[in-house]
């Protein structure tokens, strides 16, 4: 009898505990998706920060999605006026809670921060209070701890790395692989003189190839697997990114994106295995100048430093291919094809910077040191940015309570700043703030609000600014030079006006114009 009484106390003991776990699981969850949000929301309140209402596991995502949709379903016509459209909701909570409000993403509390003096507080981070946010789930997938999203030590080496490949004579070495580029791309265009041609996908083969050849040398068909990849991956991000996650339930059940997810992250991953290990053979056996002195090689020479706190891992190298070839090529894509759109609609402002460039350089290669003087082009530039800025937000995130100005923020929340909102605010611009005029640009960026407030935040601010803004802008540059050299053009009638906030602010039916040969 008493093994039997043995074997009911462990019976009933097992069953208390496995009563106590679940139960602990269920309060873990209950404070996760209601009890911190509606305890933030209020926290928030008192100090008059106000928002949508938080809802159980979707926070805002469901109002978002709602009104994106709603925007996108309305008649388009040709106004610059992006803001209401690529982001209806911020648009539309500014004017209803203010410049700084809650919203939700999921039970990820996000603050809002659209006043300039503590935008600027959070972006010039001199205390090192805000920093980026984590990375995880899909964001993870795409950047892994890369530069964008590094801190601390790491992102100081990241950080120097990039400097160095982005600047001086590695930036005057890339641009042969511009002017490449762009010569093969024109080249294709004599097939479609005085016809329409969509240039967003062609803007979209040239920066893809800029960076190929950028990165990995010689290795252009690799680059292209990876493009393709990554491609398919934003797009599978696109698509989810307003769709939370019940807490913990990607330990037992993945959805079908998420499986694609990570076997594009591991096709991503294997391909560059597969290059890294090609150039590294070469360099064993002393084919190549070490490990070349391409983006890839940079990165190889600090993977094999013979100082420890020098060196970074194959897991480093992986997330700075996939950062540089995401990032580098989807906001230079967008922004030429603006820029090539707005020049197209004032046929006075293209000719401007023809004549400009043909004084410059006549019917020469443009170089490095030539497009530097390109005054007129890089107002143009500037306002394209502002009125069709790549990325619409900066987002960090506080590990604590800290102080921002006269208001509290709560641990692990986001703080976004809209810099698409500063753009297109008159206050900041004036009342003419949806027309395109590069001569607000014309003293310089310093100068060019109203009140000189910092309102123009294309590629950010502080320590965190977009470390390849100087490759982008040689980029363009050079290939707006040389389409200037050999056409003119203009809108075509089949163009439809339809600006959409994708991984950033593209045109989602493209670009299309008319090619006059000079």
């Amino acid at each position: 009898m008493s093994w039997l009484l043995g074997d009911s106390m462990f019976t009933v003991s097992s069953c208390v505990c496995v009563f106590l776990v679940i139960l602990l699981a269920l309060i873990r969850i209950f404070r996760k998706v209601w009890w911190v949000p509606n305890r933030i929301q209020k926290f928030m309140g008192l100090q008059g920060i106000h928002g949508p209402a938080y809802r159980l596991v979707h926070g805002s995502t469901k109002e978002i999605m709602s009104m994106k949709k709603e925007a996108m379903s309305r008649p388009r016509n040709m106004s610059h006026d992006i803001f209401p459209t690529v982001q209806p909701h911020t648009h539309q909570w500014t004017k209803i809670y203010g410049k700084n409000f809650l919203q939700w993403q999921g039970t990820q509390p996000q603050l809002l921060i659209a006043e300039p003096e503590l935008s600027k507080e959070i972006l010039n981070n001199k205390d090192r209070l805000f920093r980026k946010q984590k990375s995880q789930g899909y964001v993870k997938k795409l950047f892994g701890e890369s530069i964008s999203m590094a801190e601390g030590e790491k992102w100081v080496k990241l950080r120097k790395l990039a400097n160095h490949a982005f600047h001086g004579e590695s930036l005057k070495g890339m641009v042969p692989d511009m002017i490449t580029s762009t010569e093969t791309m024109l080249q294709r265009w004599k097939n479609h003189e005085g016809k329409e041609i969509e240039v967003f996908e062609e803007f979209r083969l040239l920066t893809s190839e800029v960076i190929s050849r950028s990165a990995f040398g010689s290795s252009y068909l690799e680059g292209k697997r990876i493009f393709d990849m990554l491609m398919e991956l934003t797009s599978v991000i696109f698509q989810n990114a307003l769709r939370p996650r019940f807490p913990g339930i990607s330990m037992f059940y993945k959805t079908s994106a998420e499986i694609r997810a990570d076997k594009l992250e591991k096709g991503i991953r294997d391909t560059i295995a597969e290059i890294v290990k090609k150039r590294e053979n070469k360099a064993m056996k002393g084919e190549a100048d070490e490990f070349g002195s391409d983006f890839l090689g940079v990165l190889l020479k600090a993977h094999h430093d013979t100082n420890e706190n020098q060196r970074i891992s194959f897991d480093d190298i992986v997330d700075e291919c996939k950062t540089f070839y995401f990032a580098g090529q989807e906001t230079t894509n967008a922004l030429l094809a603006w820029t090539v759109f707005l020049l197209a609609l004032h046929p006075d402002w293209q000719e401007e910077a023809r004549k400009e460039v043909l004084q410059l350089f006549g019917q020469q290669t443009p170089t490095l040191d030539g497009i530097s003087k390109l005054k007129t082009m890089s107002m143009i530039i500037n306002e394209s940015l502002r009125l069709y800025p790549p990325v619409v937000s900066l987002n960090r995130q506080v590990e604590k309570n800290v102080k921002l100005g006269g208001l509290v923020i709560p641990a692990n929340a986001e703080l976004h700043v809209p810099n698409l909102a500063f753009h297109h605010d008159p206050k900041f611009w004036g009342e003419d703030v949806n027309l395109f005029k590069p001569e607000r640009f014309s003293e310089g960026v310093a100068k060019a609000t109203k009140s000189n407030t910092v309102a123009f935040l294309p590629f950010g601010l502080g320590p965190r600014t977009c470390v390849g803004m100087n490759f982008a802008n040689a980029e363009v540059k050079i290939a707006l030079a040389m389409i200037l050299q050999r056409y003119s053009f203009t809108l075509s009638p089949g163009y439809v006006h339809s600006p959409i906030q994708y991984m950033t602010v593209r045109p989602h039916r493209g670009v299309q114009v008319i090619l006059h040969s000079l």
